[in-house]
């Protein structure tokens, strides 16, 4: 009677400890475009289609097995309103079959796409879906989704009482370089950085394998990155005038570009990707979340990454190549000089700073350049995290396997 229930009990367990993960096939984007540049005029469901064709194309994969579509979008009205994410489906062509929900977390809407489709995968909810997001600047500009206030503010009574003041990232920003320490020139320098490596990237070919470039209405063929500034240096930034604050250091050139892009990850289970003779990339290998002050709103990728590092049971010397989002110059900076982590191994390819940041979209651009740089140089572990609106940050580590 006990050898029977000592195997019940083991059976029991082995069969609660789940063995599927959630992996990446392939990561894509469109070239990212200034504001009002080249694809200001193309359809956010468009673009969004555009993704969600490149990654079943590339992959030979019938988008009838997709079992879901997570998009992230931040201002979802307009052309990105009514489930954007159903309509870049629809625009796509794929089966009506196919369902697709957008999501908001504000700049990291897309990273947080890759933590739910993950988590859809390991828990078994999904076995194929699709993680990225979308964001037309140029159309749909930064605040759109408030209207003329009529229908009130995202501030309640309440929370205007807590805290007393609204809410502004370049503020934050200033308030970062305030608390930090951050000299203007610091700022300055590190900005024109994020030229220089974009333009060693480009020059390189770095890209060509991730951005599936973009057939305009003209026929002109959309294929690099518009938001490179060539020669940026000190001396050129130091002549901008600050934005936020009369003797402060934030100004257009050390923040992140109003950009449109979209970008995308096909994801499924190791399982899944043999059954299809696909090879994976990478794997998510731990997903996290943090709040911070919502006033400062933009030091919340510190302590994600604390979280991060701690959940992951590895040490920052063992992460081989950082994506941290360059909304404003400071966020990189402070976050350097919290963690200790290594310059040369941040941003390589650049930042937002220099290739632009289309809100929704950002977070898988940003993925999509960590996986393709992470197994062009055989790096094992990456990690990415972005600032959000809010006072939040995601964090991820994944782990190269191809």
């Amino acid at each position: 009677m006990i050898l029977l229930i000592t195997l019940l009990v083991v059976s029991y367990e082995e069969a609660s400890v789940s063995t599927r993960d959630a992996v990446i096939v392939d990561a894509v984007r469109t070239p990212v475009g200034r504001r009002n540049g080249s694809l200001a005029s193309v359809h956010a469901a468009e673009l969004s289609a555009h993704i969600l064709r490149s990654l079943t194309e590339r992959n030979a994969l019938d988008p009838a097995l997709v079992d879901d579509v997570v998009w992230g979008c931040v201002q979802q009205v307009g052309q990105q309103s009514q489930n954007i994410g159903r309509n870049a489906v629809l625009a796509a062509g794929w089966p009506e079959s196919v369902p697709a929900t957008t999501i908001d977390r504000q700049c990291g809407s897309s990273q947080q796409s890759v933590h739910f489709v993950a988590a859809g995968l390991v828990s078994g909810q999904y076995d194929i879906a699709v993680a990225g997001g979308v964001e037309n600047m140029s159309s749909v500009p930064m605040g759109s989704s408030l209207g003329d206030g009529s229908l009130g503010s995202p501030s309640s009574p309440a929370v205007q009482e807590r805290y007393g003041v609204s809410f502004n990232q370049g503020v934050g920003a200033e308030m970062m370089a305030e608390k930090w320490a951050l000299s203007r020139e610091a700022l300055d320098e590190y900005s024109a950085r994020s030229h220089e490596r974009l333009a060693a990237a480009i020059d390189g070919g770095r890209f060509e394998s991730q951005i599936a470039p973009v057939t305009l209405a003209d026929g002109t063929v959309f294929s690099v990155d518009e938001g490179l500034r060539r020669g940026t240096s000190v001396e050129t930034l130091s002549k901008l005038k600050p934005v936020f604050k009369e003797d402060g250091v934030i100004h257009a050139g050390n923040a992140s570009q109003i950009s449109d892009g979209a970008a995308g990850l096909l994801m499924m289970t190791s399982e899944k990707a043999a059954e299809l003779g696909l090879t994976p990339i990478a794997r998510i290998h731990t997903a996290v979340l943090a709040g911070d002050d919502p006033i400062m709103m933009l030091s919340a990728p510190i302590p994600v990454t604390h979280k991060a590092l701690k959940k992951s049971g590895l040490t920052i010397d063992q992460i081989g190549a950082f994506e941290v989002n360059e909304a404003f110059a400071p966020v990189p900076m402070a976050w350097l000089a919290e963690t200790g982590a290594d310059i040369e191994r941040l941003n390589p390819n650049g930042g937002a700073i220099a290739i632009g940041h289309p809100l929704g979209g950002s977070g898988a651009r940003i993925m999509t350049t960590l996986v393709h740089h992470m197994r062009d140089n055989g790096i094992q572990y990456g990690y990415q995290t972005m600032c959000e609106g809010g006072g939040m940050a995601n964090g991820t580590i994944i782990e190269l396997l191809s």
